[in-house]
């Protein structure tokens, strides 16, 4: 997959299967840098925030007035202590060791508090292993150091509907859609938490949003729209719903039981 940056260096892949990924910077515009390279694990319903630092080229300038600003120049200053402790809880993560790639993002944070990417990922670590309190305070330190950075407010969105705080989870998505209108996980949360509050006309519109943005990778809003289309009392459309979910997830670890249910809605 290619992915282009905007003018600040920021880029969006949507709809990337779960996995373990490489992620390269080829060339900037200008050629002033080397390419970079991270590793990148993506985890389903997490958003994954990451920097790829580029090394600007030792290339001597004849001019003085160069107004340009680079990418590195919008990255944060992370010491290579910090950094070094990142990338190993990145392998760490990878090999599926989250006890040992949670205490190297703490060791990353402990070196440089301000370290966003290592606080957003450590929010979104606690999360997966079930630690929602600890996982909320990480992730409210990131959007502190960085209120515009969309990724911590979609995971702190997913944290607080996890904790049933489904009106608090809804205002933090709304903050994250501001920022990035495009990330199906935004929406599919979004459309979670309206439902749960009752608002069934926008949580049917989210949840649409969420699959067409993030395709068969977010299959799972189509069961939440087969759910909501049950409590609205339409089961031809629960009916499609469910077996478009069935469709795009065959190995399901729920599919039986959704053909009982479809059985049943017959």
């Amino acid at each position: 997959m290619t992915a282009y940056t905007d003018q600040q260096g920021r880029f969006d892949m949507l709809g990337v299967a779960q996995g373990e990924y490489t992620l390269e910077a080829e060339a900037d515009r200008d050629r002033r840098f080397d390419p970079g390279t991270e590793r990148v694990s993506v985890r389903r319903g997490i958003s994954t925030f990451v920097t790829v630092y580029l090394k600007e080229k030792k290339v001597e300038s004849k001019t003085g007035g160069d107004k340009s600003v680079s990418v590195a120049m919008l990255n944060q200053k992370v010491p290579s202590a910090a950094k070094k402790e990142f990338d190993k809880a990145t392998r760490f993560f990878a090999e599926g060791d989250a006890k040992e790639s949670i205490a190297a993002l703490r060791r990353a944070i402990a070196i440089y508090p301000d370290y966003l990417m290592a606080r957003n990922d450590l929010g979104a670590q606690l999360l997966e292993v079930g630690e929602l309190e600890d996982a909320a305070t990480e992730l409210q330190a990131a959007i502190k150091i960085d209120p515009k950075a969309a990724n911590p407010q979609i995971n702190l969105g997913i944290v607080l509907e996890r904790q049933k705080k489904f009106a608090e989870s809804l205002a933090t998505l709304d903050k994250a859609l501001s920022l990035d209108p495009m990330s199906p996980a935004a929406h599919l949360y979004a459309g979670i938490d309206s439902v749960r509050l009752n608002d069934i006309v926008r949580g049917e519109k989210e949840l649409k949003t969420a699959h067409e943005l993030g395709g068969s990778s977010y299959a799972i809003a189509l069961l939440h729209l087969g759910q909501l289309y049950m409590q609205k009392g339409e089961r031809e459309l629960a009916i499609q719903a469910f077996e478009s979910y069935l469709q795009e997830s065959p190995n399901a670890a729920n599919a039986a039981q959704i053909q009982q249910l479809i059985g049943k809605l017959r």
